[in-house]
């Protein structure tokens, strides 16, 4: 198996390869510099680099202010941060306003494991959904973050990225392309399993359980929420899909796949994420249990779908 690089070094050596070669790129924390890897690019980006502390709603005014001055922001905080907390500036000094940054929000669902629930985040994909003209991605590991990233400096407009800060389970080689949104990780005939971020590991290794009992279930990585490719519909006509996600159900990936597939009588979607709860301590291994997000939630879902 591949070893992984966490995710916040992707971020940071991302930061520190652009940011040396193009003087257009910014980088604004909010007191999380340490949490993310990136407290030594200030030695890299000089004054282009900015920790404003623990003020989000200022730290998104300053990203407009910057885009206003033809920099190429990017900015992270905690996922609720940078989201829920900083929405109207978001919608309107960001997007409204037509300038452009780039959001990173870490720590997506139960991967904040010890900070609980205040820094647990299960609604802000439905959140960025509902921002005109917003790119919204959720990355599963960090080839494809790191192609994500990269994609991003030709992007205009707001775009949020939500991943997790550690090491992810393996899921690309390098050699793929993610220029549709989406990947088609396993074929299959009886149903499909979509989903993104940490789910995706889930799905394959449920995937894997149910193959040992001759069920042909295929496997999506939807990671661009928004725009969604309207491609993916071809691939979910005429059988069931079930979507997988450490996010709300109403809002998310559920709710963006139920919208594409609503008139196709034929073919019924399933949802499975978190279910009017907030978040809590705990480990991640043990939260997705909780929250029913494991491989064997999804394959106990999947016998259920088609027996």
């Amino acid at each position: 198996m591949r070893q992984t690089k966490e995710m916040r070094l992707v971020y940071r050596d991302f930061l520190a390869e652009e940011g040396s070669k193009n003087p257009q790129i910014a980088v604004l924390e909010a007191d999380l510099s340490s949490s993310m890897a990136t407290n030594q690019l200030s030695d890299v980006l000089g004054k282009r680099y900015v920790n404003l502390g623990i003020m989000e709603q200022e730290m998104i005014g300053v990203a407009a202010g910057l885009s206003l001055l033809g920099y190429k922001p990017y900015v992270h905080t905690f996922g609720p941060f940078a989201t829920r907390r900083v929405y109207d500036q978001l919608f309107i000094s960001l997007a409204y306003a037509k300038l452009n940054a780039t959001i990173i929000g870490s720590d997506a669902g139960v991967s904040a494991e010890m900070n609980g629930g205040t820094h647990m985040p299960f609604e802000e994909l439905g959140l960025i959904r509902l921002i005109p003209q917003a790119h919204l991605f959720e990355v599963s590991d960090d080839i494809q973050f790191e192609a994500i990233l990269k994609a991003s400096l030709d992007l205009p407009g707001l775009n949020y990225i939500r991943t997790i800060r550690k090491a992810p389970f393996p899921i690309y080689q390098g050699d793929e392309d993610f220029s549709q949104g989406y990947c088609q990780l396993q074929q299959g005939s009886n149903l499909s399993i979509v989903a993104s971020g940490i789910m995706v590991e889930q799905a394959l290794k449920a995937a894997a359980l149910l193959a040992e009992e001759g069920l042909s279930v295929q496997v999506l990585d939807v990671f661009r929420l928004k725009p969604l490719n309207p491609a993916i519909k071809e691939l979910l006509l005429k059988r069931p899909t079930l979507t997988v996600e450490n996010h709300n159900q109403i809002g998310g990936l559920g709710s963006a796949i139920c919208e594409l597939m609503a008139a196709e009588s034929d073919s019924p979607v399933y949802t499975m994420g978190i279910r009017e709860s907030f978040g809590q301590v705990g480990q991640m291994d043990y939260l997705l249990k909780v929250y029913g997000l494991t491989d064997k939630d999804i394959y106990t879902n999947v016998k259920s779908i088609l027996t």
